[in-house]
């Protein structure tokens, strides 16, 4: 997930904290030493508790999935290994306003498409049809009109226009919204069992998904800090 890192215009300065809270790493901020959660964007102890920065649209992709879409990628040369973690494995999560909302990447694989509304926000959570590791959370509001997309034969398309969109950058490529393009919104990754952690009201799609069957104990080794669900 990515962050920006200013607060009121402020550019600030964060260094991995080194100890877990919910399961997950925690930052500092150089300025005031306060304790930020990652998948929270929030700061859960010091000087700036409560306080919150903006996540951004980003993704948890193969690199080679990423490159191919994004062949003017520049990356930094240095030594890497598998990281062991299967996009499969996670649920991908939408938060809007004072709503949330968990997407298992294996249903999504499936169905290709989960057109949804959260915060009050007409989404949709898209798995690329010509590579399962790359996937996107696009507004389905254009001007007046809210779009419902699905995949036909391999391409992704709008069901009343029938205009095929781009899966990865949301671009109409062909059809009557040819030129149009699908705001991307925020998803984090994250693992099934930690939802219950950091987005304790979320839903599962679809909504017949038993939530608490991927709840597990918080654990935490960040001293002075506790969570519980």
């Amino acid at each position: 997930m990515v962050h920006r890192r200013e607060i009121n215009g402020e550019e600030i300065v964060f260094g991995n904290q080194g100890a877990l809270w919910g399961n997950a790493m925690t930052w500092w901020d150089h300025d005031t030493g306060s304790i930020w959660s990652q998948p929270l964007g929030e700061a859960i102890a010091g000087p700036r508790k409560g306080q919150t920065i903006e996540l951004l649209p980003s993704q948890l992709t193969s690199w080679g999935a990423w490159s191919e879409a994004h062949p003017e990628t520049l990356a930094l040369d240095a030594p890497g290994g598998h990281a062991g973690i299967s996009l499969r494995d996670t649920v991908i999560v939408v938060e809007l306003a004072d709503d949330s909302a968990a997407y298992p990447v294996g249903d999504l694989r499936e169905q290709g498409v989960a057109n949804d509304i959260v915060g009050g926000v007409p989404i949709a959570v898209v798995i690329d049809p010509s590579d399962e590791d790359r996937w996107a959370v696009f507004s389905r509001t254009l001007d007046d009109r809210i779009v419902e997309l699905e995949i036909q034969f391999d391409r992704l398309i709008d069901r009343e226009t029938q205009t095929v969109w781009d899966p990865v950058r949301g671009i109409g490529l062909d059809g009557p919204l040819s030129g149009e393009i699908l705001d991307l919104l925020p998803g984090v990754p994250a693992f099934g069992r930690d939802v219950a952690t950091f987005w304790p009201t979320a839903r599962f799609w679809p909504p017949s998904r038993v939530l608490e069957s991927l709840r597990s104990p918080v654990r935490t080794n960040l001293p002075g800090v506790q969570s519980t669900v």
